[in-house]
């Protein structure tokens, strides 16, 4: 692992109890990171901090809640003191349905969890970090966001929210020391894939040009580079990590 350095430096991954979520977590505390998790399944979370060592720290959030982010800010301020990294990577993906099949309640939930969060999070941490003059925000979106997978109407919808608002916010903070990006992995075998049916795990992969799913600690790399002092000219950017699939 190449060693980026982010001793003194302080973040919140959201969703950061498994999957690419923790290993984002766990890439960040290798590097020096103070790393402060965010999660709605208690014991994951435990199990998440603990693995992080003296580095960790967590709090149940419900990052889809504006209450329950104010309180996790408030939370982390404490604990601390600043915030220098936002990753927001918590997400779901809704059911595998035909467009026309998709329940409106369906649609709601997978909105409000993968984009609506991603706002209220942006929107309660950045006033801080501009005030410090420095921060990195790195915002999970999917290839889903760029191409739209069929019978997958909600996901595809709202990554492809998340990459507009990466776009907005990164051009508003361009010029205060805040640097906005996001990265569009290819599918990667996690507890989300319980989630989807045999049949759309195989069509992810089928256009995949490298014929295997992304592997969490790959997304990581990428994330960690981008919340990294490092990157220093890169703002409202989309970063491909689809194994060949997009390029743009």
């Amino acid at each position: 692992m190449n060693q980026l350095d982010f001793k003194g430096r302080s973040a919140i991954v959201t969703g950061g109890a498994q999957g690419i979520g923790l290993a984002i977590a766990r890439r960040l505390a290798a590097s020096g990171a103070r790393v402060r998790i965010w999660d709605v399944d208690e014991r994951l979370l435990a199990k998440a901090v603990a693995s992080l060592g003296a580095a960790g720290s967590g709090e149940p959030v419900d990052v889809s809640d504006p209450q329950s982010v104010e309180r996790g800010v408030k939370s982390a301020l404490e604990v601390l003191a600043k915030i220098d990294v936002l990753v927001n990577n918590a997400g779901i993906a809704g059911m595998n349905k035909p467009t026309v099949d998709y329940p409106l309640e369906e649609w709601d939930e997978v909105l409000r969890v993968n984009l609506t969060s991603q706002f209220l999070c942006c929107r309660a941490l950045a006033p801080h970090m501009v005030r410090a003059r420095y921060g990195r925000i790195v915002n999970i979106a999917s290839i889903a966001g760029k191409e739209g997978n069929p019978n997958a109407v909600a996901y595809s919808a709202s990554k492809a929210g998340v990459i507009s608002l990466t776009k907005s916010l990164g051009k508003e903070l361009a010029q205060t020391g805040v640097l906005v990006n996001c990265v569009t992995p290819a599918a990667a075998k996690t507890a989300i894939f319980d989630q989807m049916t045999e049949q759309h795990i195989q069509y992810m992969l089928s256009k995949i040009p490298m014929n295997r799913f992304v592997a969490v600690d790959e997304v990581a790399a990428l994330v960690a580079w981008l919340a990294s002092e490092d990157c220093a000219f890169s703002t409202g950017g989309v970063f491909d990590i689809s194994g060949g699939r997009a390029t743009y």
